[in-house]
C-alpha cells in the first residue's frame, strides 16, 4: 500500500465531494422527493455496475443468468427514474408560481451529474480494499477494518466541499460570513446544533454501511450498495412528502411519484439479486 493507492482513493473521494455539492443544488431545484429519486437512482446504477466492469467482468453482465438479471434491474431502474421525472414535470406545471426555484429541466441535469459523481464513494470503497485487507492483517476487528480508509475518502470529499464553500463566500457579495455571525446568539446556537446534528447523522450512514458490509458474505458483496441506495430513495421520498413539498399537487401525480420510487427500489433489489447469483 503506497502513495499511489492513497492518491487514487482520495481522488475518488473528491469525485464523491463534487456529488455532494451538486446534491444540494439538486434538492434546490427538484425538492427532496423527486431529487433523491433521480440522483440516487443514477448513483444506484452507476455505483453498482462500474466496479465489476473495472474488474473485467463486463461479459458476465450479458452472457450469464445473473448478469441478465442485473441488467434487467438496471433497465427497470431507468424506467423508474423516467416515471419519477415525469411526476416532477407534472409537479412543475401544477406549482408554477408557487415554488420559484423549482426547475425540472435544470434540476434533472444536475441530478444526473450528482448521481454519477456521488458514485465516487462506491468506487473509492472498492479501490480501498487493499487498505481494508491491511487492517485485517493487523488483526483489526472486521467491523472496523474499513473505517481507516474513510479518513482518506472523506478527506478528499471534504477538500471539495470546503473549496466550494469558501469560493462562493469570496465571489458572491450577497453571502457574508460577518452578517451571518451577527445574528442573535440563540439563532446561531440553534443553527449550529441543527447543522452539526445533520452532519453527524449523515456521516454515520457510512459507519453503519461498513458495519453492515462486514457481516455480508463475500458472494453478496454488491448487495450492500443496492440496499443502502434503495432505502435512501424510500426515506427521501417519505421526508419530502412529510415536509409538504407535494401538498398542492394532485393525487394522480403523487401516485405516479410513488410508482417510480417503488420501481427504483424493486430495481435495486433485482440488481442485488443478480450480483449475488
Amino acid at each position: 500500500m503506497g502513495t499511489s493507492l492513497l492518491l487514487k482513493v482520495a481522488l475518488l473521494g473528491a469525485m464523491w465531494g463534487v456529488g455532494n455539492v451538486s446534491y444540494g443544488l439538486t434538492m434546490r431545484y427538484l425538492g427532496m422527493s423527486l431529487g433523491i429519486g433521480v440522483a440516487i437512482g443514477v448513483t444506484l446504477v452507476v455505483g453498482t455496475l462500474v466496479p465489476p466492469l473495472m474488474h473485467g467482468q463486463a461479459a458476465t453482465l450479458f452472457t450469464t443468468r445473473s448478469g441478465l438479471i442485473t441488467m434487467s434491474g438496471v433497465f427497470l431502474a431507468l424506467v423508474g427514474v423516467g416515471i419519477v421525472s415525469w411526476a416532477g414535470h407534472q409537479k412543475e406545471v401544477q406549482l408554477k408560481g408557487h415554488q420559484q426555484e423549482f426547475n425540472v429541466g435544470l434540476g434533472l441535469s444536475v441530478a444526473v451529474l450528482c448521481g454519477i459523481f456521488s458514485s465516487g464513494m462506491s468506487f473509492a470503497v472498492d479501490a480501498a480494499q487493499p487498505m481494508q485487507a491491511a487492517a485485517l492483517a493487523l488483526h483489526i476487528n472486521p467491523l472496523y477494518a474499513a473505517l481507516p480508509s474513510y479518513v482518506v475518502i472523506m478527506g478528499g470529499g471534504a477538500a471539495i466541499n470546503f473549496a466550494y464553500g469558501f469560493i462562493r463566500l469570496a465571489v458572491l457579495p450577497r453571502l457574508s460570513l460577518r452578517n451571518d455571525l451577527s445574528l442573535p446568539k440563540s439563532t446561531l446556537a440553534r443553527n449550529a446544533l441543527l447543522a452539526s446534528t445533520g452532519g453527524i447523522m449523515w456521516y454515520l450512514q457510512f459507519f453503519f454501511y461498513a458495519w453492515g458490509a462486514a457481516n455480508i458474505p463475500t458472494h453478496l458483496y454488491y448487495v450492500k450498495w443496492i440496499l443502502h441506495m434503495s432505502i435512501y430513495v424510500l426515506c427521501g421520498s417519505l421526508v419530502g412528502l412529510a415536509l409538504g413539498e407535494w401538498a398542492k399537487v394532485n393525487n394522480r401525480s403523487i401516485r405516479l411519484l410513488w410508482a417510480g420510487v417503488l420501481l427504483i427500489i424493486a430495481a435495486a433489489n433485482l440488481v442485488g439479486l443478480g450480483m449475488a447469483s
